[in-house]
């Protein structure tokens, strides 16, 4: 993925496409669990949640049916884009607390009122946030901390966020985090900071079986 890609992912928290299957049950290791991330467990009834949160926002957001229908293929990776989004978020915080990185409640109001001010009011910005970046309305402050938390540590490193020292932070951070990712979901590339597909030779027996059986 090119940095400039893993950089938006990480600014917006945005949104391989996510078949029933893939949103199953956890691996064997974690029973439930979309990711492990410094012990701790994304369930994929999280995962799920915030993906709901996301689609019903579109629903809102878009009475007219063909409309709605091409949003939502235009998201179509929107489940493990969440997650990546999920796990990336931990990572930046580890990171951030290791360089004594805070943000407070002010920083995110003062940020959101500028942002508003820039779009043309509150629903505007939410309505552009969920359309540009797949992020719920009651998820936008979460987001907007993150890029103030992101950019507040890439300044305390001397660098911006699309270069290699910001990143070399959350590659340090992801290690010391043992991120796990259900294989279902892919992998996580340590060095990268970076949710990447798995390839597993069962999903392509499993979904070659099932296009010989509607042939």
């Amino acid at each position: 993925m090119h940095r400039r890609r893993r950089t938006a992912l990480l600014l917006s928290a945005a949104l391989a496409t996510a078949a029933p299957l893939l949103t199953a049950c956890g691996n064997d290791a974690h029973p439930g669990a979309a990711a492990v991330v410094g012990g701790e467990r994304i369930t994929v009834s999280q995962l799920e949640n915030r993906v709901s949160e996301v689609r019903t926002a579109q629903r809102a957001a878009i009475t007219n049916d063909t409309q709605y229908e091409q949003a939502i293929a235009k998201s179509g990776g929107l489940t493990r884009d969440t997650l990546h989004g999920m796990v990336l978020d931990q990572v930046l915080h580890r990171a951030a607390r290791d360089a004594g990185v805070t943000v407070s409640r002010n920083e995110v109001l003062r940020l959101r009122s500028s942002l508003e001010q820039q779009a043309g009011g509150a629903k505007a910005l939410e309505t552009a946030w969920l359309q540009q970046y797949g992020v719920a309305p009651e998820r936008l402050e979460d987001n907007l901390r993150v890029q103030i938390e992101a950019q507040k540590l890439a300044t305390g490193l001397g660098t911006d966020t699309s270069q290699p020292a910001f990143w070399k932070a959350l590659s340090d951070a992801s290690k010391k985090l043992d991120v796990d990712l259900n294989p279902r979901y892919g992998t996580w590339d340590v060095q990268k900071s970076s949710r990447v597909d798995a390839k597993l030779p069962w999903l392509r027996e499993v979904t070659q079986a099932g296009s010989q059986g509607t042939a």
